[in-house]
């Protein structure tokens, strides 16, 4: 008797030409320091972490890559979903005077960011841009590293973080591990924000298990 699974049907895919490739990245807000000591803030979604270094990858003509290039001090905080309609509202945002010309259609020049997002900032304890006080993730760091991509139209950062501060709710009780179950990060996913969904298992590094073994397929 066979008793094996039939396969499933194999996916025709086709060829598509995406206009871009934001494949489910988590959204970051950026504070740097202007010339003039003010502050500017940036969302982005070109982001990821490798140990304690922070990539990012951010427009070449924006203010955060113009700072970063002279005062590599800067904060990345991280937002929760539910705060997409703040996010959104710094979208159209720059803090560049005149607007660059690479900039989208409907960009506009904004230096009080913080009060047109609705956000608070708060006092970082070893750089000078400010914490973003309601996003429960606040990375200080400093641009180690800062040079162009490939195509010239961008410039890909390195930065070191040098502190973390996280709400206690989300961080296991008596540990410096952040609860995958109580924290979601903010996810832009071709130009839509989500969340995450329900747990699918684990990786067998996780250093907070819960219910057995990972779930991996066999």
């Amino acid at each position: 008797m066979n008793t094996a699974q039939p396969q499933e049907a194999a996916v025709t895919h086709v060829e598509i030409a995406p206009s871009i490739l934001y494949f489910g990245t988590p959204v970051v807000l950026l504070t740097t320091e202007n010339e003039d000591g003010s502050v500017n803030l940036a969302p982005m979604s070109s982001a990821w972490a490798l140990g304690q270094t922070v990539v990012l990858g951010l427009g070449r003509d924006g203010q955060t890559a113009h700072n970063l290039g002279s005062r590599p001090d800067l904060v990345i905080s991280l937002p929760a979903p539910a705060q997409w309609p703040a996010v959104e509202r710094l979208a159209p945002l720059t803090g560049r005077d005149p607007v660059p010309s690479t900039k989208p259609e409907g960009c506009r020049f904004e230096p009080e960011k913080f009060a047109v997002a609705g956000l608070t900032g708060e006092p970082s304890r070893l750089v000078r841009p400010p914490r973003v006080a309601e996003c429960p993730i606040q990375l200080e760091a400093r641009a180690e590293r800062v040079r162009p991509d490939v195509s010239g139209g961008f410039v890909i950062v390195e930065a070191v973080v040098r502190k973390v501060h996280a709400d206690p709710r989300i961080v296991v009780p008596g540990t410096d591990h952040i609860d995958p179950t109580a924290w979601s990060p903010l996810i832009y996913n071709f130009r839509h924000y989500f969340g995450l969904g329900p747990e699918l298992g684990h990786s067998y590094r996780t250093q907070t298990p819960r219910g057995g073994p990972s779930q991996r397929p066999a």
